[in-house]
């Protein structure tokens, strides 16, 4: 499974959460604690916003190397100051390691990170592209089921539906093609969506296990990670907060707000 990482705040260096802390995403991608692999070695990504007035789509940097060994990471995040900003280091579910397969995923003003995967995707890939308008369709460059859920995502909002309520059709829709498919490998959904201005963090499953999420709201604003960025001992650690199962969380600078999920009970329970 994937690591993520999403901050909201005033600005600073992204090496500050992405490679300085002692369990930094770089070293998440070595070593994380609680994926159900270690090593997310399948590529990276990070996408930035500049906070300033009239540059609204972000700066996106993806690669298929592993997060430790690119030495332009290194150099971007001690270069690059936002006031908000994703990272992302991938291990694939099944599709190939590819730059257009990496997170963050970008369409227009909005980034989008996941970690966790469609059950049964290959049976219900074709299904839930058809879905997708011809306009995004045509922005689909990989074959993730990531990017397509992002995308249904998009679509959503293009009707008008707020960010929140656009993944909840999203999901919603998902989990229609799986009980027609009659798929019982579960939906698995920790992601962050922005439009530039909010995160909107989501942490959802079709059974106990929902992937990991926290939430620290930290001196400069509020992070949002699969996992906490130091060590179990350090004395940090208990600011570190599970986002609840099946909710959603708001996070601008140092507001965060808690959203309960929407969506009916699954079939799949």
């Amino acid at each position: 499974m994937c690591r993520l990482l999403a901050y909201s705040g005033e600005p600073i260096f992204l090496e500050e959460l992405i490679c300085k802390p002692q369990h930094s995403l770089v070293r998440q991608s070595m070593r994380a604690d609680e994926a159900k692999v270690t090593t997310n070695g399948d590529g990276f990504g990070i996408g930035w916003y500049t906070g300033i007035e009239g540059r609204t789509e972000p700066g996106v940097y993806r690669e298929v190397t592993p997060a430790w060994s690119d030495e332009n990471l290194l150099a971007l995040c001690s270069a690059v100051r936002s006031p908000l900003f994703f990272a992302h280091v991938r291990a694939t579910t099944g599709t190939a390691v590819a730059r257009q397969n990496c997170h963050p995923f970008r369409y227009g003003k909005y980034l989008f990170i996941h970690n966790g995967q469609i059950g049964g995707y290959e049976k219900v890939r074709r299904q839930l592209e058809a879905a997708l308008p011809d306009e995004h369709y045509a922005s689909r460059k990989g074959a993730t089921d990531s990017e397509l859920m992002f995308l249904l995502v998009v679509a959503q909002l293009a009707k008008g539906l707020t960010p929140v309520a656009a993944i909840e059709s999203m999901l919603a829709t998902v989990q229609d093609a799986m009980e027609e498919k009659s798929v019982s490998t579960p939906l698995r959904f920790a992601a962050a969506l922005s439009e530039g201005e909010h995160i909107y963090a989501v942490r959802y499953s079709t059974d106990e296990k929902p992937p990991t999420l926290y939430i620290n709201r930290c001196n400069d604003g509020t992070i949002v990670a699969s996992e906490p960025l130091q060590d179990r001992k350090s004395p940090q650690c208990p600011e570190w907060t599970a986002v609840a199962p099946n909710s959603a969380v708001i996070v601008k600078g140092g507001n965060v707000t808690t959203h309960r999920l929407q969506l009916r009970e699954s079939a799949l329970a």
